[in-house]
């Protein structure tokens, strides 16, 4: 009899607890995946999934979401399993240094990104003058609504994995650009970054099979 009243508690239990999701799929771990509560925001972990478009090759995308907003680490997948690369968000705007690789590993580009927060009309922002570096200045940004390029760019050669061109932004404006002679070196083996190797120590690929649960 007391086992019927614990086991009868603990599906009460899991019932409430999904009860308050209007849609969910179950991960190969039996994690809660892709969750949508009442108010239709997308919360906790996710696994997008995008197929080939227009000769874009498809990708995965998994992290987590808060209100609807991206937040955090989120890591980029080819449909092959690769890691190809690993944004960082902050109210749903990438922010931060972003990275991007090829399909051997090796690092492709760094983007630099500042976020804003979308619940302010405008926000007040510390920025260091291109011209003068560890020099600030205190700006007023109107709220557009979007994250921003600001800092530097770097796009590296796959054949020497040094920088062959920077672009630095200022807010989202282009404020200088140039090329690196170590483009022209000799090719040398380049160590992986440390999110690639992270990766591969990884057993299995990042496919994601799930069970639809849906509680409409």
């Amino acid at each position: 009899m007391l086992f019927l009243v614990v086991l009868a508690g603990l599906m009460l239990t899991g019932f409430r607890g999904y009860s308050q999701w209007k849609s969910y799929i179950i991960g190969p771990k039996g994690d809660t995946l892709n969750t949508v509560d009442k108010l239709d925001h997308r919360q906790g972990r996710w696994v997008n999934h995008f197929d080939e478009v227009r000769g874009e090759p498809g990708y995965e995308e998994e992290g987590i979401y808060k209100d609807d907003r991206k937040e955090g680490t989120w890591r980029l997948y080819s449909l092959q399993g690769d890691l190809t690369g690993v944004e960082f968000y902050k109210w749903g705007f990438k922010d931060g240094v972003c990275q991007y690789f090829g399909m051997n590993g090796s690092l492709q580009r760094e983007e630099s990104w500042r976020a804003l927060n979308p619940d302010k009309l405008y926000d007040t922002l510390q920025v260091e003058d291109v011209e003068h570096l560890d020099q600030y200045k205190t700006v007023i940004v109107k709220n557009e609504g979007i994250g921003l390029k600001d800092g530097v760019w770097k796009y590296y050669d796959p054949f020497t994995g040094m920088v062959a061109r920077t672009e630095t932004y200022s807010l989202g404006k282009l404020a200088k650009s140039g090329s690196s002679t170590a483009a022209a070196a000799p090719p040398q083996t380049s160590t992986k970054p440390k999110e690639v190797l992270d990766f591969e120590k990884k057993a299995g690929k990042k496919k994601v099979k799930v069970q639809d649960g849906s509680v409409y």
